[in-house]
């Protein structure tokens, strides 16, 4: 599967959530989704009180890499 366009927009944390939750809407019902969903909310989480805008970007870069790479799998 192709990444959903407009991954190359995503500039900060609440459009890079909402860009994880439409992939997850591509991937297979049930077990998939819910995993992928829930792996997301807790790495939110935990990034939540990063506030050195590097890190914010840096994180973005691989979250996008890893669901491009979830997506191809």
């Amino acid at each position: 599967m192709p990444p959903l366009p407009g991954a190359e927009l995503v500039r900060s944390s609440v459009q890079l959530y909402r860009y994880l939750l439409r992939c997850c809407r591509r991937l297979p019902q049930g077990h998939i989704q819910q995993h992928y969903r829930h792996a997301i909310r807790q790495s939110f989480k935990v990034h939540a009180d990063e506030d050195d805008p590097e890190r914010i970007q840096q994180i973005i870069k691989r979250a996008i890499e890893d669901a491009d790479w979830v997506m191809n799998k």
